[in-house]
């Protein structure tokens, strides 16, 4: 009767650690619409700072900031909704907008000066925001945030982000594509 008590410790450690791991398990994989986000084409948000060229018009080619409200203020025509648009919808709302009684043909090209940040947090050297760079990874991200910690789970993190308002989170591994606004939260391992 003295090994049957162990035993059953060990039946029982053996049970919770299954009930663990398999709750690690249990968790969904991103929707498509999550990983499709990385590939299509660039979509604009507050904090996006862009430079705006209207050709032969110096004065209304500036850099302009999307304000908290997804607008830029612009010259003439005020307030113009910039969110959830890509570069080239934008470009041709703002040509479009100084048609009506500004300019007769108004060639307006946009580029993107500023991307808005993405945050590193959890078990990385220096959690914070950092700036975006166009084609970035999440080992690129975790990188510029002083690398992993020892405790890190190195082989999956979770992504946070906004796609068509909606505020989605999957987990994806290291190798996967960021965009900017992602927050990147790197757990810590089980063993």
């Amino acid at each position: 009767m003295p090994f049957a008590q162990p035993k059953f410790l060990m039946a029982l450690s053996l049970a919770a650690m299954t009930a663990v791991v398999s709750g690690c398990n249990s968790y969904k994989p991103a929707p498509q619409a999550f990983n499709q986000a990385t590939i299509q084409p660039y979509s604009l948000d507050s904090g996006d700072r862009l430079r705006i060229t209207v050709f032969d018009q110096p004065s209304m080619t500036n850099t302009y900031t999307i304000d908290q409200a997804g607008y830029i203020a612009f010259p003439l025509v005020g307030q113009v909704p910039a969110r959830g648009r890509t570069l080239q919808q934008l470009s041709g709302q703002i040509a479009q907008k100084l048609r009506q009684g500004y300019l007769r043909d108004p060639d307006v090209t946009i580029d993107v000066d500023r991307y808005r940040s993405i945050f590193v947090m959890g078990e990385v050297g220096q959690s914070g925001q950092y700036a975006y760079v166009p084609g970035m990874t999440v080992q690129n991200a975790v990188a510029v945030a002083g690398g992993f910690t020892s405790r890190a789970n190195q082989g999956a993190v979770d992504v946070t982000r906004k796609i068509n308002g909606q505020v989605i989170t999957g987990r994806v591994n290291i190798s996967s594509a960021i965009i900017a606004g992602d927050t990147i939260y790197v757990r810590e391992r089980l063993f």
